[in-house]
């Protein structure tokens, strides 16, 4: 990465939380740039070309900027002591946390990343989240379970945050709910994957208990 690349990324994340901000009010355009800018005393040129692709580098900026709060939050073995239900928990929370209060322009950001020509840049977006959130949760894995995990977490994910921006409960209390329910289906997933892909001299066998009925052990 050049110098003014990183510098670019560097100035996003910056003004990612100044333009979620205006756009608010005024959408994910180069008008809450230029307010962001504004606010932050930047060259409003400048700000204009590192956002130059328009609404979805904002976006990106954004939820880069959403890793880096939930980070701050529960990362450096905040976590170390959680059953891994928690960690999650948490982990989402931290998220939901950063971007409360900006509910509006959450959901106008919602409805460009569903756009057909933004699906794919979105699942890459939604993937980078869920991998961030496991590996702070402390997920090692390498194999298949490396993938099925932050697809499911990326979809509960997902489905949170459009509770969150449409919850109007007191303190969230319903995405607090909703989030609950879906850890817990996580939960479940996991404890019959694990149970299904033990040893095959591990697993329940119908056959073999006929057969140690039959002729029990002396």
């Amino acid at each position: 990465m050049t110098q003014e690349a990183a510098s670019l990324d560097e100035l996003r994340l910056q003004l990612a939380p100044l333009v979620a901000d205006a756009a608010v009010f005024d959408g994910w355009t180069a008008d809450a740039v230029a307010s962001a800018a504004a606010s932050a005393g930047v060259d409003p040129a400048l700000a204009a070309y590192a956002f130059r692709d328009g609404a979805m580098a904002m976006i990106s900026a954004w939820i880069g900027h959403v890793d880096a709060t939930m980070t701050a939050s529960v990362g450096g073995g905040a976590l170390s002591n959680l059953s891994i239900r928690e960690r999650i928990r948490r982990l989402v929370w931290a998220r939901l946390e950063a971007v409360a209060g900006r509910e509006e322009a959450l959901l106008r950001a919602l409805t460009i990343m569903a756009m057909p020509q933004n699906i794919a840049a979105s699942t890459r977006l939604g993937w980078r989240s869920a991998d961030a959130m496991w590996r702070l949760a402390g997920d090692t894995a390498t194999d298949y379970n490396h993938y099925t995990k932050r697809a499911i977490l990326g979809g509960i994910y997902a489905a949170t945050l459009h509770a969150f921006a449409r919850d109007t409960s007191e303190d969230k209390a319903e995405t607090r709910a909703f989030l609950d329910r879906r850890i817990a289906g996580i939960m479940r997933f996991e404890k019959a994957k694990s149970q299904l892909l033990r040893k095959p001299d591990e697993r329940f066998s119908m056959t073999r208990l006929l057969g140690r009925m039959r002729y029990p052990a002396r």
